[in-house]
């Protein structure tokens, strides 16, 4: 299917109802997990580690499953809703309803930035509440996961910004990637405080392979060092890129990541 085809899928209910645009690359039978793609805030599924993954996937004759959440990509127009109504609840809710309604069977989940993030919160609410759904997850790649990233953003703020969340309900953080500002609202900041990874002990159950570059100016290195001490189980591996900074995106960088998803899809 071309990047420019997607599929939809509603989700939610009354006025919280949106459509959800998502890229499945259904594959033959081969016996191995699919891969599905959690890309990170303003990102994109047909970015370009997204695109690089769905052609390994294909290649390999895996199953890949990608969407844009709502107010992002294909997913933000008028019936998809707008980035600034978003909060890691309802992307959580997006990443829960494409997993469960379109994925079958194994599946490796891709992650990157706060899309890292959302896949270890969906993770563990599918491990809370449908542990036959969560099974299915065999295993995670995740990419500098901006996990409780609503926190990291609140401190890395300035006292002005701050100011302007809690005044005016939001603050338009500049990009350093020339897509636009960023809308931080105070509901996206308030709502990240019910999903906070570092406030509970968490065991993933199933390797965790983590692809960080040392370089990284929006979610620090030891942000990830935190997260390898936080998770319980001894399931968390990283690799380390010297001289990569945050989006990996090199042909180098995702040269490595494909080989972290290719262990993570043959079980090594």
């Amino acid at each position: 299917m071309a990047d420019t085809q997607p599929q939809f899928l509603d989700v939610g209910a009354g006025p919280e109802r949106r459509r959800i645009a998502y890229l499945h690359q259904p594959a033959a039978d081969t016996g191995k997990p699919g891969v599905m793609w959690l890309s990170g805030l303003k990102s994109e599924m047909t970015s370009t580690k997204a695109s690089a993954l769905a052609a390994w996937a294909a290649a390999q004759g895996v199953d890949c499953l990608r969407f844009d959440y709502s107010g992002h990509g294909q997913s933000a127009n008028p019936s998809g809703g707008r980035f600034e109504d978003g909060t890691v609840s309802r992307w959580l809710e997006e990443a829960r309803a494409i997993f469960g309604r379109v994925s079958r069977g194994p599946q490796v989940l891709v992650g990157s930035s706060m899309g890292g993030y959302i896949a270890l919160l969906l993770l563990r609410s599918l491990m809370a509440n449908a542990p036959e759904e969560a099974s299915r997850i065999t295993g995670l790649a995740l990419i500098a996961p901006a996990w409780d990233m609503t926190e990291l953003m609140w401190r890395n703020l300035p006292t002005s910004a701050r100011t302007d969340i809690e005044e005016r309900g939001v603050y338009l953080r500049p990009s350093r990637y020339e897509d636009g500002p960023y809308p931080i609202t105070r509901a996206l900041i308030e709502d990240g405080r019910r999903h906070l990874i570092g406030s509970h002990p968490f065991d993933p159950g199933r390797p965790v392979h983590i692809l960080h570059g040392l370089q990284d100016p929006d979610v620090p290195w030891e942000h990830t060092l935190d997260l390898v001490a936080h998770l319980s189980g001894d399931w968390t591996r990283v690799s380390a890129v010297p001289d990569g900074e945050h989006r990996l995106s090199r042909p180098e960088d995702l040269a490595m990541l494909l080989d972290i998803v290719g262990g993570l899809v043959a079980g090594t």
